[in-house]
Order: C-alpha cells, then sequence, then structure tokens
C-alpha cells in the first residue's frame, strides 16, 4: 500500500450533456482490468469493486487536477460517481465560472477528451510470474477526479515506489530476476533516448 497520491488518466472520452440551463460533462475516469503500463516499470489493473466504498468520501472534481480548480463536489450533489460493470462512471454538473465556461468549450471542441483521478491505494496485490510484474488495485481512497489535457495513464516515480515498498513489505520472489528486468528495460530505455538525440 502506497501512502503517496497516484493519477492515473485515459483517453476514455468524454461528453457534453446540455438540457434547460444545465451542462453536464459524463464520462469515465477509470475502466476496469485494463492494463496499463506504468512507466515502463510494471503494468497496473483495477478490480471491479475497487471504488465501492472509495465514492462515499467528500470527492472534487477539478480541472486537471489542480486543487484551485473546483468544478464539482459530490457532498454538494454537483459530482456523481458511480461504479457501474465498466468502470468508475463521472458526471459533473459545470458551474457559470470562468473555469466551468472554458472547460465546457474545450471539451464541445475536443480539446480535452480524458478524465483522471488521484487515489492511495489501501489494498493491493502483485503477480510477479511474468516478465513484467502486475499490480491489481482491489481498493483505495479516492481523492479527487479531473477533467484532463493529456490523458497519459503514468506516474512512474510514485509507482515505482509502490513496487519496490510491495517487495519489501511482501519479500518478494524472484526478487533479483525483477530488478534484472528493470534494469534491461531502463538500460534500452536510455539507449532509445541516446539514439532518438542523436538523430
Amino acid at each position: 500500500m502506497t501512502t503517496n497520491i497516484e493519477k492515473r488518466a485515459a483517453g476514455l472520452g468524454v461528453e457534453t450533456r446540455a438540457e434547460n440551463d444545465k451542462r453536464t460533462l459524463v464520462g469515465y475516469a477509470a475502466v476496469f482490468e485494463r492494463l496499463a503500463m506504468i512507466g515502463g516499470y510494471f503494468q497496473e489493473k483495477i478490480a471491479p469493486g475497487a471504488f465501492a466504498t472509495a465514492i462515499q468520501g467528500d470527492i472534487r472534481a477539478l480541472v486537471d487536477h489542480d486543487p484551485g480548480r473546483v468544478i464539482g463536489r459530490n457532498k454538494s450533489g454537483t459530482l456523481r460517481l458511480q461504479e457501474d460493470g465498466k468502470g468508475l462512471r463521472v458526471e459533473i454538473d459545470v458551474p457559470d465560472t470562468t473555469d466551468g465556461n472554458d472547460l465546457w468549450v474545450l471539451v464541445e471542441r475536443g480539446d480535452i477528451s480524458g478524465m483522471s483521478f488521484g487515489f492511495r491505494v489501501t489494498k493491493e496485490t502483485w503477480d510477479e510470474t511474468g516478465d513484467v510484474p502486475v499490480r491489481t488495485i482491489q481498493a483505495l481512497e479516492l481523492m479527487e477526479v479531473s477533467a484532463v489535457a493529456f490523458p497519459a495513464y503514468e506516474d512512474t516515480t510514485i509507482g515505482l515506489r509502490s513496487l519496490t515498498a510491495a517487495r519489501a513489505e511482501g519479500g518478494a520472489r524472484n526478487a533479483a530476476a525483477a530488478r534484472r528486468r528493470i534494469a534491461e528495460r531502463e538500460a534500452r530505455q536510455e539507449q532509445k533516448i541516446r539514439g532518438f538525440l542523436q538523430d
């Protein structure tokens, strides 16, 4: 379990719905069982049920994870979160504010097309039997959801810390082989970067 806030996003699409004077953004911040590579170190997926209790907390909707740009809150009814069979469904009633109006236009134009969430893992499992370790998030503490410009599924520093902590806590099997795989992957990435920079 990590005590650091992690962020994940995906380009799952956000749509606008306008009815009378109410403007609502609708999308998914996460999809269950979808494997994503985290920083080249490990793969990660979210298990169904991971959000079940998390969505009962006091959650804010933000623009690009910026706590100074609040556009909704579940306690006020302007943010609705639901865990369904697909993942974490998000509905945000967009406010008539500078951030809200700008966001509405940017989503309509297709400039912002992703949703994301900030979280702390409270329960996870690791499978290191394959070439790449796989982390399954079984439960988490949800901090916020965001409409994001760059829906990248990355947070390599915190993610690597999570892998290291899991190995330390669980007495990782095949730790030497896993370290070797990570070192090889880092060497390949460095070769790619150097090759790119020389062009």
